[in-house]
C-alpha cells in the first residue's frame, strides 16, 4: 500500500504540483486571509481573555456533540446574535467553513432537487454536493445567462449556490441579477459569504446584507477563519432550515461541538467588526494601489481590478513557482497556486491586501515582482 501512495505522490511531485506544509515566519504577510488583522490584534487578544472570565463554569471543550452533552447557553446566545448581525431569522454554527458547506449542501437538496452551481465555487461546496443525492449542473463562471440557459435541466426544488466573493479569482458574483433570476422561477439562492464578511456592509456583515439582498437568499454560510481572525462558520437563514439541518445534517450531528474558547472569540470579534470601516477603507484601497502598479508592468496581468484578492498572470506559467520563491526570499509572503487548486492554464500568484500592509511594502512588492519577471 505505501508503495502505492508513494507512486501517486512521485506522480505528482513529476508534474510540479507536490504539495508540502511549510512556515514562513518573519515574512511580510501578502498570503493569509486576515484581511482586517483581527487574527494578529492584541485588543482582541485582550478582550478575549477578560471575557472567558465569564465563562469559567463552561468546559473548555464541548465534551460531545451539541445533540448530546455538547450545547449550552453560549452556543444559543453567540447564534442569536450572528443571525441579528446579518439579517436573518435563525443560525446553526458549525466547526469550520468546509464543514458548513458539506453540511448544508449535502443535507438539504433532495433526490429529485437540482442544483446549479457556479463552475469557480470552492472545493467545499463541490464536495457537500458530490454527497447530495441531488441532480448537480456547472454553470460558466459568473454567467447568468449560462445559469439561465441550464435551468431547461431543472427538477424538483431547485438551488443556485455560488460564492459573493471567489476564494481564487477575487472576483464578485453578480448577486442582485441571479437574486432577481431565483426570484422569477422559486428557486433557493445559497450564498457562501466567506470572503466577503469583514470587508463589505455597513458592519462588515458580506456582500447579502450590503445589496439589501438577505431576504431574496435562502442561506447565507458565513465563515470565521478569514476577516473575523477566528474559527468556524455558521449557516443564517430561515428558523425551519435550522430545525432541518440540526435533524439531517451530518457534519453537524455527528461532531463534536466547538470548544468554548472558539466561541468567546467569535462574540468578541463581533463587537470589534462594526468599528472596522477604517481598515475595510484602507484594505481596498491599497490593493486598487497595487492592482495599477502591476498593471503596469510589461509580462504581468493582475485581476480584478477591485478586490483585495489579487490574481497575477504571468505570460510563462512554469515560472511562478521560481518567483515565488524569490518573493519569500526578498522578504514578502506570496505564494503561487497551481493545478489541481485551480484549472490548468490559470496558475497564477494569489496576493492578498490587508489592512495593516503599508504603502511603502505595496511599493516594494510591486518591486519585487518586477525584478522577478
Amino acid at each position: 500500500m505505501s508503495n502505492k501512495l508513494q507512486q501517486k505522490l512521485a506522480e505528482r511531485a513529476a508534474q510540479g504540483n507536490l504539495r508540502a506544509l511549510k512556515t514562513t515566519a518573519g515574512l511580510i504577510d501578502f498570503c493569509s486571509n486576515d484581511y482586517l488583522g483581527l487574527a494578529r490584534s492584541e485588543q482582541l487578544r485582550a478582550l478575549i481573555h477578560k471575557e472567558e472570565d465569564k465563562y469559567k463554569h463552561l468546559p473548555l471543550g464541548a465534551t460531545g456533540s451539541r445533540l448530546l452533552s455538547g450545547n449550552h447557553g453560549l452556543f444559543e446566545e453567540l447564534e442569536g446574535m450572528i443571525a441579528s448581525y446579518h439579517k436573518g431569522e435563525a443560525a446553526l454554527l458549525f466547526n469550520s467553513g468546509y464543514t458548513a458547506n458539506v453540511g448544508l449542501l449535502s443535507a438539504l437538496p433532495q433526490r429529485g432537487d437540482t442544483v446549479f452551481y457556479d463552475e469557480a465555487s470552492h472545493a467545499s461546496m463541490k464536495d457537500g454536493l458530490r454527497l447530495s443525492f441531488a441532480k448537480t449542473y456547472a454553470f460558466r463562471h459568473n454567467n447568468v445567462e449560462d445559469l439561465r440557459q441550464k435551468l431547461k435541466h431543472a427538477t424538483g426544488q431547485v438551488y443556485v449556490v455560488v460564492e459573493s466573493v471567489y476564494s481564487m479569482d477575487g472576483d464578485k458574483a453578480p448577486l442582485q441579477e441571479l437574486a432577481q433570476l431565483c426570484n422569477e422561477h422559486s428557486i433557493a439562492l445559497i450564498v457562501d459569504e466567506a470572503h466577503a464578511v469583514g470587508l463589505y456592509g455597513e458592519k462588515g456583515e458580506g456582500l447579502t446584507v450590503a445589496l439589501g439582498l438577505q431576504d431574496q437568499v435562502f442561506a447565507q454560510v458565513i465563515t470565521y477563519g478569514k476577516a473575523m481572525g477566528s474559527h468556524g462558520a455558521a449557516v443564517v437563514g430561515p428558523k425551519v432550515l435550522r430545525d432541518f439541518l440540526i435533524n439531517y445534517s451530518r457534519a453537524f450531528i455527528y461532531t463534536t461541538g466547538l470548544p468554548t474558547h472558539a466561541l468567546v472569540a467569535l462574540k468578541c470579534a463581533y463587537t470589534f467588526l462594526p468599528q472596522l470601516s477604517q481598515e475595510r477603507e484602507r484594505a481596498k484601497k491599497l490593493a486598487h494601489l497595487l492592482y495599477q502598479k502591476l498593471n503596469k508592468l510589461s509580462g504581468i496581468r493582475c485581476t480584478p481590478e477591485n478586490s483585495v484578492i489579487l490574481s497575477v498572470f504571468l505570460q510563462q506559467p512554469e515560472q511562478l513557482k521560481l518567483l515565488a520563491a524569490a518573493l519569500q526570499h526578498d522578504g514578502y509572503d506570496v505564494r503561487p497556486v497551481l493545478a489541481p487548486t485551480v484549472p490548468k492554464g490559470t496558475e497564477r500568484l494569489r496576493v492578498i491586501v490587508h489592512a495593516f500592509n503599508t504603502e511603502e511594502e505595496i511599493e516594494g512588492l510591486a518591486q519585487a515582482i518586477a525584478k522577478g519577471t
